[in-house]
C-alpha cells in the first residue's frame, strides 16, 4: 500500500472512531421492503423512531428497531454517558443490496423459472442534535 492510500485509510479510521453506527448484514428481506421502513424513521429523534418501529406492523421494523437500539448503545459506549431524551437522532440510514441467492423452480413442459431470494445490508448512524447545529455555524 502506498503512502497516500495509507494516510487516507488512517484518516477514515479516525473519522469512524467518532461516529456511532450499527450495521446489519445479510438480512433475508428484499431491500425494497426494508427501504420502506427506513424511510419512515430517517432523520427522526431516536425515542420517537423507536416508538414508530415498535408499533409498525411491517416485519422489517422489528429488525430495524434492534439495530437502532444497538446504535444507541454504541453511542453511549463511545461517549461514556447515557443518551438523554431529545439528544440523539438518526443522521443517516441506508439500505444496500446483498448478494442474492438464485434458485430454480421446476415448471411444466420441461421449463424452469428462476427464483431470486434477495437480501440486504442496513447501516444506521446516530448523532447528537447540537453537533449538527455547531457544524452549520462554523
Amino acid at each position: 500500500m502506498g503512502v497516500r492510500k495509507r494516510n487516507s485509510a488512517e484518516q477514515r479510521k479516525q473519522e469512524q472512531k467518532s461516529i456511532a453506527f450499527a450495521k446489519l448484514t445479510n438480512v433475508p428481506t428484499s431491500p425494497r421492503k426494508m427501504r420502506l421502513v427506513a424511510d419512515m424513521v430517517r432523520g427522526m429523534e431516536v425515542n420517537r423512531a423507536l416508538g414508530v418501529l415498535k408499533f409498525s406492523n411491517k416485519e422489517a421494523s422489528a429488525r430495524l428497531e434492534k439495530l437502532l437500539r444497538s446504535a444507541i448503545a454504541n453511542w453511549e459506549e463511545k461517549n461514556e454517558r447515557k443518551a438523554d431524551s431529545g439528544e440523539l437522532y438518526i443522521s443517516t440510514i441506508y439500505v444496500n443490496c446483498a448478494p442474492m441467492l438464485k434458485r430454480l423452480r421446476t415448471a411444466s413442459r420441461g421449463r424452469g423459472y428462476r427464483i431470486r431470494k434477495r437480501a440486504n445490508h442496513v447501516t444506521l448512524i446516530v448523532d447528537t442534535i447540537d453537533n449538527t447545529t455547531n457544524a452549520k455555524k462554523a
